[in-house]
């Protein structure tokens, strides 16, 4: 009976053993059915070989580098159609096509017939620079565009190696001659560079000047005082050089009564915190200088109490019972009508100054700065040169030619404009020389994945430079790199308003952006955090944002001084500070149009200028005016907007940690 059952259990599992087989076999010859026509079709090409799979999907699994995810993020768009080998996949999202903008003009038109050349109002003075500047600025791309023979003379000659000379010497009837009293260091210092300055200090004077003396009209002080200067190249008319040391020994006339030497930098008119030294030793615990002590001693022990060495000397000359006064260790340094020999020297950690064969102070180098950019030795002041010598200077030219500081690469290259509206034009003001601070940008922030991907367009606005080797190498740059709008003036820095409105302009009728910003190229910006702070605003509303400044007033003296002519009011309207301030379009289209009638007023303090055309759009439509101090003024602050006054070496120092650690982080000021 159980035999019985056994053999019809296993006739069962047989005769399921078959229908499954069957049931397989039908379904393999299906799929071969289906897999045959598919590789006919597409070719055996997209087979895979290493059993991963088949078709489209099918590649070997290979670990992403660093450097490929950080392309994925940010794909830098192609230049030019790359034909497609297989069919375009159809995608519910519109294409977004390519738009070529080749002209690097601007279209900005200056018709200067309608100025008054007699008139005296205070907004037509600066109507009449403008109209003048653009006749010179038509002659000059003129001249660009039809001597090719010039431009490929001046590339030869710019291609061979600059010599400079290994030691300069000068008497002093040579330096102070025509007035320049400038000794010109064609390829800068290096390290182990030194100047010597033989000269004597004049005797006080009556000092008027209320910027010096800081006394009432009528009164005056006795002064005696002279600057030595390494200064850097000049930049535009109206902006003075970069200070890499101001050396300003005072022998009378400070206002702290006593004579001093105060050192500092200054760099775009922005000058750094500086360093006094009043006679005193610097403290044990303070950072030295290659070893050498910031400030020598100079004064009496027994003098008012500023260390601590001074209050045990007066304290051992109360016991003694010393009655004497206790004699200076080593005077000021220099004293009037009296030879000195000044050296200056370069050493690894900073400058060192001696006098009379004695270390006075040393000056720590300042970042932004290097040795190569001291092109000049300047000495002004109450002193006479007798002569001045510099030795072990270095023989190769640094860098200051433009083929230097351009990386002409295709990486840096501005991807195109898109057919369609960007989120945000950053119009960056620039001068024609400035080289350095143009690739300094490309290289850092504008390698940011919503201005590779082009949904922010980022341009520099430049005018015409008043060397025609400059603006030959400034036309190569713009065709290169396409990121470069050339506003055809002759550059001045009372006319820096006219990039304003040709950034206006670029924004609303080429890039089609919805909110525009401007900033200067010593500015770095955040351009994530821009984009969200402007997000906040609804887009129906027009905006004005920025480090916006309620009720300043204008200076009627001083090297800012703006006379009753050209603003006769007595408060400026609110205004965003110039280095970095965004406006909706809106706002630009009306700057545009007032401009195209002659309606609009300019005046010489561009981001003034601004804050009026924006009051007078806010009369017709409300504008939401946003203040935020992350957008600095003054330099870099803890989670910036933007930061103002930034070096090239500070820039590419911000984005890489700013990349690495993923929080805006400062780099050492000035």
């Amino acid at each position: 009976m159980k035999r019985a059952k056994f053999d019809l259990f296993m006739s069962l599992s047989r005769q399921r053993s078959v229908q499954v087989l069957i049931f397989l076999g039908f379904l393999y010859v299906l799929l071969v059915g289906f897999e045959v026509p598919f590789v006919f079709r597409n070719g055996f090409s997209l087979v895979s070989q290493d059993g991963f799979g088949t078709g489209q999907f099918s590649k070997s699994f290979v670990l992403d580098s660093e450097e490929e995810l950080a392309e994925k993020e940010a794909p830098i768009r192609p230049l030019f159609d790359v034909p497609l080998q297989f069919p375009p996949i159809q995608s519910s999202k519109p294409e977004r096509k390519i738009r070529e903008i080749k002209n690097t003009l601007s279209s900005l038109v200056f018709d200067g017939s309608f100025v008054n050349m007699t008139s005296k109002d205070g907004f037509s003075g600066i109507l009449k620079s403008a109209k003048e500047a653009f006749d010179v600025g038509r002659k000059l791309w003129k001249e660009l565009e039809l001597r090719k023979k010039e431009v490929g003379f001046l590339e030869s000659k710019n291609n061979k190696t600059e010599e400079c000379p290994h030691s300069i010497s000068m008497s002093g009837f040579d330096f102070q001659g025509k007035g320049k009293r400038m000794m010109v260091l064609p390829c800068g210092l290096t390290l182990g560079s030194h100047v010597t300055v033989v000269g004597r200090p004049k005797r006080v004077h009556l000092e008027h000047d209320p910027k010096i003396s800081l006394l009432k009209e009528g009164q005056f002080l006795m002064v005696s005082q002279f600057m030595m200067e390494l200064q850097g190249l000049k930049t535009v008319d109206g902006e003075d050089p970069p200070r890499i040391l101001h050396f300003n020994p005072r022998l009378k006339g400070d206002w702290s009564g006593k004579p001093v030497i105060e050192q500092n930098t200054c760099y775009r008119m922005q000058w750094g915190t500086a360093q006094r030294c009043e006679g005193w030793r610097s403290r044990d615990d303070e950072e030295t200088v290659d070893g050498q002590v910031k400030c020598e001693k100079w004064t009496r022990d027994d003098d008012a109490n500023h260390s601590e060495q001074s209050k045990a000397s007066w304290w051992l000359n109360r016991i003694v019972g010393r009655k004497k006064p206790v004699s200076f260790d080593w005077p000021f340094p220099l004293s009037e009508d009296k030879l000195f020999v000044l050296t200056l020297s370069a050493g690894l950690e900073g400058y060192h100054i001696n006098v009379d064969g004695r270390h006075v102070t040393s000056f720590p180098y300042r970042t932004g700065f290097a040795l190569e950019d001291a092109t000049g030795l300047s000495l002004n002041g109450d002193v006479d040169i007798d002569s001045v010598f510099a030795a072990s200077l270095p023989t190769s030219h640094p860098s200051f030619a433009p083929q230097k500081h351009l990386d002409m690469s295709n990486r840096w290259k501005a991807p195109p404009l898109l057919d369609q509206p960007a989120d945000l034009l950053i119009g960056i003001l620039s001068a024609g020389n400035h080289f350095a601070e143009r690739m300094a940008i490309r290289r850092s922030w504008m390698q940011h994945k919503l201005i590779k991907s082009s949904n922010v367009v980022a341009r520099f606005f430049v005018a015409l430079h008043g060397r025609k080797d400059i603006n030959v190498e400034l036309k190569k740059e713009a065709e290169f790199f396409g990121d470069v709008v050339i506003v055809p003036y002759m550059d001045n820095y009372d006319l820096v308003v006219l990039k304003t409105v040709a950034i206006c302009e670029y924004g609303v009728h080429v890039a089609f952006a919805k909110h525009i910003m401007k900033c200067d190229d010593d500015t770095f910006v955040r351009v994530d955090a821009v984009i969200q702070e402007v997000n906040k605003i609804p887009e129906n509303m027009s905006l004005y944002v920025g480090n916006i400044n309620y009720y300043h007033k204008p200076l009627r003296n001083g090297k800012w001084a703006v006379t009753y002519e050209e603003w006769p009011e007595e408060d400026y309207p609110p205004y965003a500070n110039g280095p970095g301030y965004i406006i909706s379009s809106d706002i630009a289209d009306f700057i545009v149009s007032e401009f195209d009638r002659h309606k609009l007023k300019l005046f010489k303090m561009e981001d003034v200028s601004m804050g009026m055309w924006v009051e007078k759009f806010n009369s017709t439509r409300h504008v939401q005016y946003v203040h935020s101090l992350k957008f600095s003024q003054a330099g870099c602050v803890d989670d910036y907007y933007s930061a103002h006054y930034q070096s090239p070496r500070q820039m590419i120092c911000m984005w890489n940690k700013l990349q690495q650690q993923g929080r805006p982080l400062c780099c050492n000021m000035r």
